[in-house]
């Protein structure tokens, strides 16, 4: 039975798609396999990955709003081992579609994604930067939650909030749900700063941070211009290393 991870933080810019992008397809290349799921309107994870969004028939939105089938909104990527459910900008509006259903609206993700647990290793959801409806439906869909927190000033900005959030939900929604770790990126171990966030996190959340540790990386920028997972672009760069690592780190952990 495969395990579904939420990459959630409602802070933007923290590397929630690069590490979407990055540790689905490092899990893949390590032979598991992975269903990446965007799950936010700007689709970067698609793009990311080299699908041409516009042409996409079926997206997460049709899955979540229209009841498609998610098997028919799953797309193969270069990656050997990994496949993606699209997102598309539709995805936006359903924020507000999703008020006009009564029941059971937080738990669409989870009935969509729970029987195909069956079919993969690990589902990853990229998840917007909010804490709106669908950012609740993935967090309520998933087993775990992996949190990134960019080694800047402000990093903890918002933690607070999304751990409420969090709280929240396993009280009244998915009460298995676990944080499966705080995950440090864009760290530059030169700077003063990225040193004191990365003790200061260390310090308030202890063993729920990842030994990992995902370095500023050029090559990391770059990929996904070219419709590539770093790995891909360049497997001897750094970040295509680092992603490599987290991936080993999780497995063992879920091993």
């Amino acid at each position: 039975m495969g395990k579904i991870f939420a990459i959630a933080n409602q802070k933007g810019g923290v590397g929630k798609t690069t590490t979407a992008i990055n540790l689905a397809a490092s899990l893949a290349m390590l032979e598991k396999s992975v269903l990446l799921v965007d799950a936010d309107p700007q689709a970067n994870s698609s793009s990311g990955l080299g699908l041409e969004v516009g042409n996409i028939d079926c997206t997460i939105y049709d899955c979540l709003i229209n009841g498609a089938d998610p098997h028919e909104a799953i797309y193969t990527t270069d990656v050997p081992n990994l496949d993606i459910i699209s997102s598309h900008v539709t995805l936006a509006g359903a924020e507000r579609e999703l008020f006009a259903i009564n029941e059971g609206r937080e738990l669409l993700m989870k009935k969509m994604l729970t029987p195909m647990k069956s079919e993969y290793d690990f589902i990853l959801i990229d998840c917007s930067p909010s804490l709106g409806s669908i950012t609740v439906n993935a967090i309520t869909a998933a087993d775990s939650v992996i949190i990134p927190v960019q080694c800047e000033y402000f990093a903890l900005e918002g933690i607070a909030q999304l751990l409420n959030t969090i709280k929240l939900i396993k009280r009244k929604l998915n009460p298995d749900l676990q944080i499966e770790g705080f995950l440090l990126t864009m760290y530059d171990g030169r700077l003063k700063l990225a040193n004191q966030i990365y003790n200061e996190v260390k310090r308030h959340f202890e063993d729920l941070v990842f030994k990992t540790v995902i370095q500023r990386n050029v090559k990391l920028s770059e990929s996904p211009s070219h419709g590539l997972p770093v790995i891909l672009y360049d497997a001897d760069s750094t970040g295509a290393k680092n992603h490599l690592a987290l991936a080993k780190e999780i497995i063992s952990k879920n091993g």
